[in-house]
């Protein structure tokens, strides 16, 4: 059996940015907050339809979130769909380890 040679190389941490997508940063913001709502809705088992009245959306929109589309929602909105669900979101703001290069935008989730 012959075995093919496979290269792996370490990417860049942000997919969106790896792909040279428009707005990377903040997609992968985005990403990272529908996934933290994704795994609370999983660890309460909620179905959709309870997830969305936590939410304030309907069962599709939350289907739409959950498959990656999230385009169409602001950070802020996301954050507030966190926060219905008893999380706390924390925004800390410091200089940036390297002075004269821009900031870097960090997500953390702390699930309990």
């Amino acid at each position: 059996m012959k075995t093919e040679h496979v290269e792996v190389h370490a990417g860049h941490p942000n997919i969106f940015a790896e792909l040279g997508l428009p707005d990377a940063e903040n997609h992968f913001l985005k990403a990272q907050i529908v996934a933290a709502l994704h795994r609370l809705v999983k660890e309460r088992k909620l179905n959709q339809a309870k997830a969305g009245s936590f939410m304030g959306i309907t069962q599709p929109e939350v289907s739409r979130l959950f498959r990656g589309h999230f385009r169409e929602y602001s950070v802020e909105r996301l954050m507030s769909f966190l926060t219905a669900f008893s999380q706390d979101v924390e925004i800390i703001v410091r200089p940036h380890a390297k002075a004269g290069e821009a900031g870097n935008i960090t997500f953390n989730a702390v699930m309990a």
